[in-house]
């Protein structure tokens, strides 16, 4: 798979329009790719062990997208193979009061993954450029000065994301991130089908229809901050994300092509340490 096709140039202006939500990359559907989502799950397994044991980096995967888009779907999925002790996934919803006392990234930053750990948000930082974006109103809880001109506010916040994640990558943190693009039509089926599936009127919420009215607004805010923020060091892909199917193949073709490039390996003992081994065995045996 082309990851360049995917992938937000660095320092150039997007369009989403030339992004298709419906490209699956010549493949015809879930028959085409299931044998190869299995080994690329099975592989990010293998890698995601030496990740751990190495204990180097840390991986942040960042997950955006509108409602519906799958988000949930591709943790369930992609991640199913991960060994639980190394993974941890935050969901980030309105901010708490106690979140609206510190600056916008904080709550981001205690979420963070240690070393050795993939953390993945579903939502993040990146709701400040976007739903207060569309809703600046949202604004006037937060203990920030608002300037009169908004533009000055993005402008200074696309700016802070770019230099949190540049002090990531300084320190050993790979981010990777995701935008699930859905088409407007796809949404409208898959909202449909939460209200006549009795199994996922769970998932509906009145809000997702009152938020469809501000369709043309996010996908301006989207392009804004994907073109602003994907960087070298924190890429931006834009995942076609109509077929669920090819946008899970997709993420995991990344994270794995992400993870083998880093070489790692497992840690290499000291002589003292291959001694005890050999001294412990010889217990083993004799019990």
């Amino acid at each position: 798979m082309n990851h360049n096709s995917l992938l937000v140039t660095p320092k150039q202006k997007i369009s989403l329009d030339e992004y298709d939500p419906a490209y699956t990359d010549g493949l015809k559907g879930k028959a085409d790719v299931e044998a190869k989502l299995t080994k690329d799950i099975d592989r990010m397994r293998e890698l995601q062990d030496v990740f751990y044991a190495s204990h180097k980096h840390a991986l942040l995967i960042v997950l955006q997208g509108m409602d519906t888009s799958g988000k949930d779907g591709v943790i369930k999925h992609v991640m199913s193979g991960m060994n639980p002790q190394g993974v941890q996934v935050t969901s980030f919803k309105q901010p708490s009061p106690e979140e609206l006392q510190h600056d916008f990234l904080w709550r981001a930053v205690k979420a963070l993954p240690p070393s050795g750990h993939m953390g993945i948000f579903n939502r993040s930082y990146y709701e400040e450029v976007l739903v207060t974006r569309v809703h600046p109103e949202l604004l006037e809880v937060e203990n920030i000065e608002i300037p009169r001109k908004l533009k000055q506010l993005w402008i200074e916040r696309y700016e802070d994301i770019k230099n949190f994640e540049l002090h990531l990558n300084r320190n050993n943190t790979i981010v990777l991130k995701f935008f699930l693009n859905i088409s407007y039509e796809e949404q409208k089926r898959r909202l449909l089908k939460r209200i006549d599936n009795p199994a996922k009127n769970w998932k509906f919420s009145q809000g997702d229809i009152k938020e469809r009215v501000y369709w043309k607004q996010y996908r301006k805010a989207y392009e804004d901050a994907l073109s602003e923020t994907s960087t070298a060091f924190a890429p931006w892909y834009v995942i076609p994300a109509d077929q669920k199917w090819f946008a899970r193949i997709a993420i995991a073709d990344v994270i794995v092509a992400k993870l083998k490039s880093l070489n790692l390996k497992y840690p290499a003992l000291k002589p003292s340490q291959l001694d005890d081994l050999k001294k412990a065995k010889k217990l083993l045996q004799k019990q």
